[in-house]
C-alpha cells in the first residue's frame, strides 16, 4: 500500500497536466468583483473565461471574496479531500464488507485509484467543485437506502448550484421516487428564488444570456470537452450537426432509461445512481475531462460485480478486465495527445477515449440485484412510490 502510494504520489508530481488552480481563480475573481459592486457575469479572466454557474452558486461561493488568494485554494482543498472522503466511505464500505476486507485498506487502495484518475487531478488541479456536487447527490443516495424523508435535497441542491446534476431528478421519476423528487425540485426552485431575490440583475443575466452563451465556458470541438457535442463538433468544428447531436442523445436517453428501468426493478439504487451520472455526462454540451469524475461510482459498481476475487465465473473475469482497462485510460490522460488535432481512425479513437468509455460503461455496467446498499435496502427490489 505505501509502495502504491508513493508511485502514485511521483506520478502526480511529475506528470504534465498541472493546471495552477484556474477555475477557483474564475469562481475567486468573479465572486470578488460581484461583492465590491460589479456585474457577476461581466467579470473575466484574460482570456475571456468568466463565471457560468447559477447565482445561487456565487451566494454558496461568497465567502471567498473575504479570502486572499492562498487560504481559498487551501479552503478549496480541504473541502475536496473532505467530500472524497465521504464519498469514498459510501461507495467502498460496501464492498470492504461484502468482500471481507480490513476498512481501513480498502478505503487506502480505493484513495490512491482515486487519486490517480485523470479527473481527479483535473479537479484537484483546477480547484473544481465537481466532488463537492457529487457529495451532494450521493448524500440523497444514502439518505434513499435509509427511506429518509429529506431524500432529494441534496440533488436539488446541487441543480440550483449548477444546472447538470439536475439530471438525477429525472432518475428519481423514473424510478418512481415521488415524495425524493418533489423534495428536489422544491429544494432547487426555493434555491433558485433565494437567490433571484438577493440578486435579481445576475439572475436575470443568467437565464437570459450567460446560460445560452457556450462560448463563455471554451471551444465545443475542444478536446477536453468529452460529451457527445463535442463528438459531433470534433467531426465538423466549423458546422456542427445539430441533427446527428439530437440523435445520439435520443440513443443515449433510451439506453439509460432501459438499463434505469432495470436498476430499479432489482433494486440496484447504485448502478441507477451511476447510470444517471454517464447519461449527465454524455448530454450535457460541455463535459470537459474533470466533470469524469461522475465515472468513478460506475467503476466501484464494475469491481463489486467482480467479487470474490479472483473471479471464478467467466463473466465476473471479463468484467474485471473491462474495468482495468477503462480506470487504465481514465488515468492515462490519452485524449491530450490529440489536443492539436489528428486524422483517422486513431484520432478518432484517442481525442474521443474517455467518451468512449462513459458510452461503453452506460451499455453494459453490471446490473446486480445482489448489490449491498444498507441494512434496510439490501437484497431487495426498490419500492416504487417510495
Amino acid at each position: 500500500m505505501g509502495g502504491l502510494a508513493t508511485a502514485i504520489g511521483v506520478a502526480i508530481a511529475v506528470l504534465p497536466g498541472h493546471r495552477g488552480w484556474f477555475d477557483i481563480g474564475v469562481y475567486h475573481g468573479a465572486v470578488g468583483h460581484w461583492a465590491a459592486g460589479g456585474e457577476l457575469y461581466e467579470w473575466a479572466t484574460w482570456n475571456q473565461y468568466g463565471f457560468t454557474y447559477p447565482p445561487f452558486a456565487a451566494i454558496v461561493m461568497l465567502p471567498m471574496a473575504a479570502l486572499p488568494w492562498y487560504p481559498t485554494i487551501a479552503v478549496n482543498l480541504a473541502l475536496t479531500v473532505l467530500v472524497a472522503g465521504f464519498l469514498l466511505y459510501l461507495l467502498v464500505d460496501p464492498l470492504a464488507r461484502r468482500a471481507g476486507w480490513s476498512r481501513w485498506y480498502a478505503f487506502g487502495l480505493a484513495g490512491c485509484l482515486l487519486a490517480g484518475l485523470n479527473p481527479i487531478r483535473d479537479t484537484v488541479s483546477f480547484g473544481q467543485v465537481n466532488l463537492l456536487l457529487m457529495a451532494l447527490v450521493y448524500l440523497d443516495l444514502w439518505l434513499l437506502e435509509r427511506g429518509h424523508r429529506l431524500a432529494g435535497i441534496g440533488i436539488g441542491l446541487a441543480a440550483a448550484i449548477k444546472l447538470t446534476p439536475a439530471v438525477f431528478v429525472a432518475y428519481l421519476l423514473v424510478t418512481r421516487r415521488w415524495r425524493a423528487a418533489a423534495t428536489a425540485v422544491a429544494t432547487a426552485v426555493v434555491a433558485t428564488l433565494l437567490a433571484a431575490a438577493v440578486a435579481p440583475d445576475a439572475t436575470r443575466t443568467f437565464f437570459t444570456a450567460a446560460l445560452w452563451d457556450t462560448g463563455r465556458v471554451g471551444k465545443l470541438e475542444y478536446v477536453s470537452n468529452q460529451s457527445l457535442l463535442g463528438l459531433v463538433a470534433r467531426l465538423d468544428p466549423a458546422h456542427p450537426d445539430r441533427l446527428l447531436w439530437l440523435a445520439l442523445i435520443t440513443g443515449a436517453l433510451a439506453v439509460w432509461w432501459l438499463r434505469v428501468r432495470r436498476a430499479a426493478a432489482t433494486g440496484d439504487e447504485r448502478a441507477g445512481f451511476a447510470l444517471t451520472g454517464m447519461l449527465a455526462l454524455l448530454v450535457s454540451p460541455i463535459t470537459w475531462v474533470h466533470h469524469l469524475v461522475w465515472l468513478v461510482p460506475g467503476l466501484v459498481v464494475v469491481a463489486a460485480a467482480t467479487l470474490p476475487w479472483p473471479p471464478a465465473v467467466p463473466a465476473a473475469r471479463r468484467r474485471l478486465r473491462a474495468g482495468i482497462t477503462a480506470y487504465a485510460v481514465l488515468c492515462s490522460g490519452v485524449v491530450w495527445v490529440f489536443a492539436n488535432g489528428a486524422g483517422g481512425p486513431h484520432g478518432f479513437l484517442g481525442s474521443n477515449a474517455y467518451l468512449l468509455v462513459t458510452v461503453g460503461m452506460l451499455g453494459l455496467l453490471p446490473i446486480d440485484p445482489r448489490s449491498e446498499c444498507s441494512p434496510k435496502s439490501c437484497r431487495r427490489p426498490v419500492r416504487p412510490g417510495a
